[in-house]
């Protein structure tokens, strides 16, 4: 059996997530589960200020496409291909073209093995932002969003910052 690869697939402006769920619809019906593996719109958090008020939503991070991990052949291309609302796969002509696991890592959708090098009760200092060269321990770890938290000195008292793993580094 070939090996599965990411494909992008444009489809209709909104019609993202309907590709993604008759394409779903599709494996299971055709029982193609061991050839298409994921079907994924990427998504990501962004906050939004409406009305003076701050609110988090998610938005397509690639609108107007979809990633599909599959095996590629007559049958999925097929299944792909000719579901409501995709135009086609991205690449040169009506060839797919796969997509190389440096595109997917730089792409940042997929979780990474991601290894956290912090703990609780370290000592960093802030590399970059507002708070650079700022020295904290870390108060708490949130691996899921990639941030931590310190108690940084403000007016006299403790305030807890948030900040990204990338924003700090161990002393």
């Amino acid at each position: 059996m070939s090996e599965a690869n990411w494909y992008v697939v444009h489809t209709y402006s909104g019609y993202e997530n309907k590709v993604k769920v008759d394409i779903e619809k599709t494996i299971e019906n055709r029982k193609l589960q061991d050839q298409i593996l994921e079907v994924s719109v990427p998504m990501q958090d962004v906050i939004e200020l409406k009305n003076g008020a701050q609110k988090q939503v998610a938005k397509k991070m690639f609108p107007g496409y979809v990633l599909i991990n599959m095996v590629m052949n007559d049958d999925t291309w097929y299944v792909v291909r000719n579901t409501r609302g995709v135009t086609g796969f991205v690449g040169p002509g009506s060839k797919p073209v796969p997509l190389t696991e440096a595109e997917m890592d730089a792409l940042g959708f997929r979780e990474a093995g991601l290894v956290v090098e912090f703990e609780e009760g370290d000592t960093v200092v802030v590399t970059a932002g507002a708070w650079k060269d700022t020295v904290g321990v870390i108060k708490s770890i949130n691996e899921g969003k990639q941030t931590l938290t310190i108690n940084v000195e403000m007016f006299g008292r403790e305030t807890p910052v948030e900040l990204n793993f990338t924003e700090v580094k161990k002393m």
